[in-house]
């Protein structure tokens, strides 16, 4: 009978917790796709030792022990998550050339219904956003394993420094020592300031309407006036990246021509807001999906266009459309 209570015990925790773990794993990973699978193999490690689980700790404690091992096992093999400002200097549009890293591997978007539990606490939910902004999860890789471990267990999750020590072994000395220079090191990052896409407020509605507006108009005049003078535009898988308002107009207007007449659905992703972007379709009528746009967005400005190509994993990952008629 014991047996069968643990059971249905570790049944509805792994229900009850795979949202909040599935935000831890992706933090610590970089990787929507890595961070599903994480979960899975701490699940399937937890139903192999659950008769040696003798309860010392809270089941949610000992999922976090078990999820925490296998993101530090993935990122020992050197797993490491970059953007392409990570990798190379800007271009100018003048001379941009669209260079592919497939050895690259990149920091990846992730819905925010996976990693961001519901909560009534806007408070809570205001540094749920925050820690899986696309910045800050990039700066994170910036991180050793277990410093990266210390820091989001207790900066985002508010852990305890004990708490933290029992999870990984080692003593609250220590914890306090990794997350000092985890501090330390982030502070020498530069993370750049968005503002989160729930609730949005009526200024930055009005902002997104006026980007969709002007996007799907093409008015390449009337978008740069919604960027900040020194804006970001990136694509991955591409390498490339481009800064401030005129060379970003320059590519939509050069080499990113094609994307004139396209369609945005609206959605979110890593707490910020964020479209499909759909192309006229090559042939026939109709549009084809072409990116992923995530958009940072401060003061009123955008400030950073993050444009994921891969459309063939992110689309269905985000619940966009195949087509659009």
């Amino acid at each position: 009978m014991t047996d069968l209570v643990t059971d249905m015990d570790l049944d509805a925790a792994m229900d009850r917790y795979r949202v909040e773990l599935t935000g831890y794993c992706y933090r610590m990973l970089g990787s929507s796709f890595d961070a599903e699978d994480a979960v899975q193999d701490t699940y399937i490690r937890a139903w192999r030792s659950h008769a040696t689980f003798e309860g010392r700790s809270s089941l949610r404690s000992w999922l976090y022990r078990i999820a925490t091992n296998v993101c530090l096992d993935l990122l020992n093999a050197g797993k490491k998550r970059a953007r392409p400002m990570d990798l190379t200097a800007p271009q100018h549009q003048a001379s941009a050339v669209l260079n592919e890293r497939p050895e690259v591997t990149w920091l990846e978007p992730v819905p925010d219904g996976r990693v961001l539990p519901q909560t009534a606490d806007p408070a809570e939910m205001a540094l749920a956003k925050e820690s899986v902004r696309l910045a800050f999860v990039a700066a994170l890789q910036h991180l050793p394993a277990k410093q990266r471990a210390v820091l989001i267990l207790r900066e985002v999750l508010a852990w305890k420094a004990d708490e933290v020590a029992q999870l990984l072994d080692t003593t609250v000395a220590s914890v306090n020592s990794a997350l000092q220079r985890a501090r330390a090191t982030l502070s020498g990052t530069r993370i750049r300031e968005s503002e989160s896409a729930d609730p949005l407020d009526e200024a930055q509605v009005k902002l997104l309407e006026q980007y969709l507006s002007a996007f799907e108009a093409y008015d390449i005049t009337r978008l740069t006036t919604l960027l900040h003078e020194d804006a970001v535009l990136s694509m991955p898988p591409f390498d490339l990246w481009l800064q401030g308002r005129a060379d970003i107009a320059a590519w939509h207007l050069n080499q990113g021509i094609g994307c004139k007449g396209s369609r945005l659905v609206p959605t979110t992703a890593n707490g910020m807001p964020a479209f499909g972007q759909y192309r006229p379709a090559a042939s026939g009528p109709g549009h084809t999906p072409w990116a992923l746009q995530v958009l940072e967005i401060s003061d009123g400005k955008i400030v950073g266009l993050n444009a994921f190509l891969d459309t063939e994993r992110w689309f269905p990952l985000f619940g966009l459309p195949e087509r659009l008629g």
